[in-house]
């Protein structure tokens, strides 16, 4: 359908109407949508926010493991242990000369007779003309080296002469201590007549 029309006048000869411009208000408008569109579409395909976007769960990180620290490997070196020196083994019993070893069993045969036997007298024993006759070196080492107890001695002397004759408490610590006696000290005596009842 043609836009001209013609007005015809009495007077005048008709001149032609220029054409209205609604097709060309109509096309911009047209223009106008399509590029919104294009926008839009844009405008999602870049990223953009839409209103109807759920917001995003915030990030939940897992909490960090407690840090364990390893063991630092033992550097100690290890302990090395000297060669034990042994101490050279103790002779069974006193070592002395062969003639101490001597004086020594002749001693220890008179204290086992149970008579006893001080100090001084088992020397004399040994080393008198009339005994053994060992020297009084050999007989002094002896009877060191006896393992004698003297008081239990003095007791089986004061014993022995208490069963031969009545002796008073005096009289027998005088016999125990006389150097022709026993010749035990005052001490070994005295502890002898108070174990026999004296």
């Amino acid at each position: 359908m043609s836009d001209t029309t013609t007005q015809t006048s009495p007077d005048q000869t008709p001149t032609p109407t220029p054409p209205r411009k609604r097709h060309r208000v109509r096309n911009t408008v047209l223009v106008l949508a399509v590029l919104a569109g294009i926008g839009g579409i844009a405008s999602a395909a870049s990223g953009g926010s839409h209103p109807a976007a759920s917001p995003a769960a915030p990030a939940t990180s897992a909490p960090a493991a407690p840090a364990t620290k390893a063991p630092a490997p033992a550097t100690s070196q290890p302990a090395t242990s000297e060669p034990a020196t042994s101490a050279p083994a103790a002779p069974a019993g006193p070592v002395g000369t062969v003639s101490q070893q001597q004086a020594l069993e002749s001693a220890k045969s008179y204290l086992d007779m149970g008579t006893g036997f001080s100090e001084k007298g088992l020397i004399d024993q040994l080393s008198s003309q009339y005994g053994e006759k060992f020297s009084v070196a050999d007989a002094t080492w002896a009877v060191a080296h006896s393992g004698a107890d003297w008081n239990a001695q003095a007791v089986m002397s004061a014993k022995g002469y208490m069963k031969i004759g009545g002796f008073s408490r005096a009289g027998l610590i005088d016999q125990l201590t006389s150097p022709s006696g026993e010749q035990f000290t005052l001490a070994q005596a005295t502890y002898a007549v108070n174990q026999v009842g004296l």
